[in-house]
């Protein structure tokens, strides 16, 4: 067992005995990796402050590989204050985070880690949470080895007349394979291309219209539900948070 410091995100946490808890933590060197934070849930820790969801830091541990690690210290990065600020924004980071540690058991690799801490610094940032949440969502489906076709209609392979979006086809459709499938607008279309190669990190303006929002959105649950086998509470979370609002 060594000493070594990580970066990492805490995903998610798990109490244990009386006073410890069990972090998940993605980091940028190990991928996701479990970490002992002994006795961090007495009110004099000094591990208390750091042992939570949401903490984005350089872990100083006991590094065992394929088992617990211990964690020594932290040395606190961002704590995003500004989505705990903000139950819409907790929502939707708490949905990346779950999507996160979801996709990571399917493929640990560690550009998840610089996917994810760009998300969250986007929505601290207060960018759109939902745009950036379908984003990060629509990059994690080539983790999960089921990216839609968004280079040339699912059916034919045609690149032109692009009309339609459609989960249960696999992506783009053309004008020439559209039978009943909702049409969609031109600005949908291309957004949800540029959604997949744009990079989070240079995003310095959002603009887009609540119809082309509902649409991109409505295509990747429908896909996420159909092919990818992910379930997220954090889901309905947002539901519960958006009828909140809209009361």
């Amino acid at each position: 067992m060594k000493i070594i410091e990580v970066e990492g995100i805490v995903l998610t946490t798990t109490n244990y005995s009386e006073s410890s808890k069990i972090l998940n933590v993605l980091t940028k060197e190990h991928g996701v990796i479990g970490i002992m934070a002994k006795g961090c849930r007495k009110p004099k820790s000094k591990l208390r402050s750091v042992s939570n969801k949401l903490v984005y830091g350089k872990f100083n541990i006991y590094y065992k590989e394929k088992a617990l690690s211990t964690l020594i210290s932290v040395d606190l990065i961002n704590s995003y204050p500004n989505i705990l600020k903000s139950l819409t924004n907790i929502s939707y980071a708490s949905l990346i985070i779950d999507l996160v540690n979801q996709v990571s058991k399917e493929n640990n690799d560690n550009r998840l880690f610089t996917l994810t801490e760009n998300a969250l610094n986007k929505i601290n940032e207060g960018y759109n949470p939902l745009v950036i949440t379908n984003i990060l969502e629509l990059k994690c489906l080539e983790y999960l080895g089921v990216m839609p076709n968004l280079d040339e209609c699912a059916l034919c392979g045609s690149k032109k007349d692009i009309v339609t979006i459609d989960a249960s086809r696999g992506g783009y459709i053309c004008r020439n394979c559209h039978t009943n499938e909702k049409i969609v607008s031109e600005k949908t279309v291309k957004l949800l291309r540029m959604y997949y190669y744009v990079d989070i990190a240079k995003i310095t303006k959002l603009d887009v219209k609540d119809s082309v929002e509902n649409d991109i959105n409505e295509f990747l649950e429908d896909y996420y539900d159909r092919y990818t086998g992910v379930y997220l509470k954090s889901k309905n979370f947002i539901k519960q948070v958006n009828k909140l609002e809209n009361n």
